[in-house]
């Protein structure tokens, strides 16, 4: 259809471009000038475009929560190589994924959290009713939590028909998890948020990820070794933002090794496991950052598979060609308020506009052993990811 439609419009400019100001046929001797106009406009129709273009014009770097850098155009990154794939009916699982409208090739809301507390005092805090509201609305429309380190790995296995979406906190705040005399979690923690939205909306995965750094989860009734590694025990992810929370762009590629490095002995120290993801403090980097910022060895070794912005919008699918793990954006979570164009690019309104347009939204098959889509879109599905696809 679209090569038609190109051609189409190739032919009525051509005729146009091969005629005079006084509308007379081209000379004979002009038909190779008319020529190449006509390869040139084929090529125009023919060449790449930017296929995933499916969301509203973007915010200003600096707006949605202090996001001051955007994705850069980098050089592709090189990307792990998906598992085996398991054996799978094509035509059964196709016809399972029609009749949920799965789409796997759809976008992500990650959600960027700061401190949750009853009564906010700054502006990126978010009081308790205001996350349980949003939560409590995300599992009405069908969102699954998972967590960044599942999602970058591509290991989104929710029911189908339901849509994933990643809750991360920045910072390790105390108001992210602390507890009381018996151990429990305390009522205004973003912690007790997710387990009480789970309780009341089953399907609702209690999971998230929190982005630590130096001195996680200071001042609460727990040590924050103890309390990182009662988040892992109870299937939350601990991962990484830095030991002091400067503006890497700023920094030698030896002081920002020291800041990452640091902080990942910390957690390894704590839980016992490495990082699976790193947050970017401010959402700030450079091109040069990316490689080295993902693999490093200096105090301990890392080896991240994803590495998250402050961001703007939701993400592209982890099967996607266009997804680039060294720099995911992320969504500030916030209500529609003029601040930061909060009315356009904050999590109220991006997860109003994917519920307005659920043919960009993720929408799972259900099948962990398939990526299904609608067959249209097979153009943007990443190229090792083509024994798993399953278009209907």
């Amino acid at each position: 259809m679209i090569a038609i439609t190109g051609s189409n419009a190739s032919l009525g400019f051509v005729r146009t471009a091969c005629r005079n100001a006084r509308g007379q046929t081209v000379p004979h001797l002009d038909k190779f000038a008319a020529a190449l106009i006509v390869v040139a406009v084929v090529v125009g129709f023919l060449a790449p475009r930017d296929r995933h273009a499916q969301s509203p014009p973007r915010a200003d770097p600096a707006a949605a929560g202090g996001a001051r850098v955007v994705p850069t155009k980098a050089a592709a990154p090189k990307r792990k190589a998906p598992p085996k794939k398991p054996p799978f009916n094509l035509a059964k699982a196709a016809a399972t994924a029609r009749a949920v409208s799965a789409n796997e090739l759809g976008q992500v809301p990650i959600l960027m959290i700061h401190r949750v507390m009853a009564k906010p005092q700054a502006s990126l805090d978010r009081s308790t009713k205001e996350l349980y509201d949003e939560f409590t609305g995300m599992a009405k429309q069908g969102y699954v939590p998972v967590t960044a380190a599942e999602f970058v790995a591509g290991k989104i296995d929710i029911p189908g028909g339901k849509h994933p979406v990643v809750l991360t906190f920045d910072d390790g705040s105390i108001t992210h998890a602390d507890f009381d005399g018996a151990g429990n979690p305390k009522p205004d923690t973003a912690v007790a948020v997710i387990q009480r939205v789970a309780k009341e909306n089953p399907g609702f995965r209690p999971v998230a990820t929190f982005f630590v750094n130096r001195d996680p989860f200071y001042g609460g009734s727990k040590p924050g070794v103890e309390t990182m590694r009662w988040l892992t025990r109870n299937g939350f992810e601990v991962a990484n933002h830095t030991t002091n929370h400067k503006d890497l762009g700023k920094m030698t590629k030896a002081e920002v090794a020291k800041e990452i490095g640091t902080d990942e002995k910390m957690i390894e120290d704590a839980i016992g496991k490495p990082s699976k993801t790193f947050a970017f403090p401010f959402g700030s980097l450079s091109t040069a950052h990316l490689d080295w910022a993902q693999h490093g060895g200096k105090p301990v070794k890392w080896d991240f598979q994803g590495m998250f912005l402050a961001g703007w919008k939701p993400a592209e699918s982890p099967y996607a060609g266009s997804f680039d793990p060294r720099q995911i954006p992320r969504i500030r979570d916030k209500q529609k308020i003029k601040e930061d164009d909060c009315k356009r690019y904050c999590s109220t309104a991006w997860l109003e506009w994917l519920a307005q347009n659920p043919d960009k939204r993720y929408t799972s098959d259900g099948n962990p052993a398939t990526i299904a889509f609608p067959q249209d879109k097979m153009i943007y599905l990443y190229t090792r990811y083509k024994e798993w696809a399953c278009p209907y």
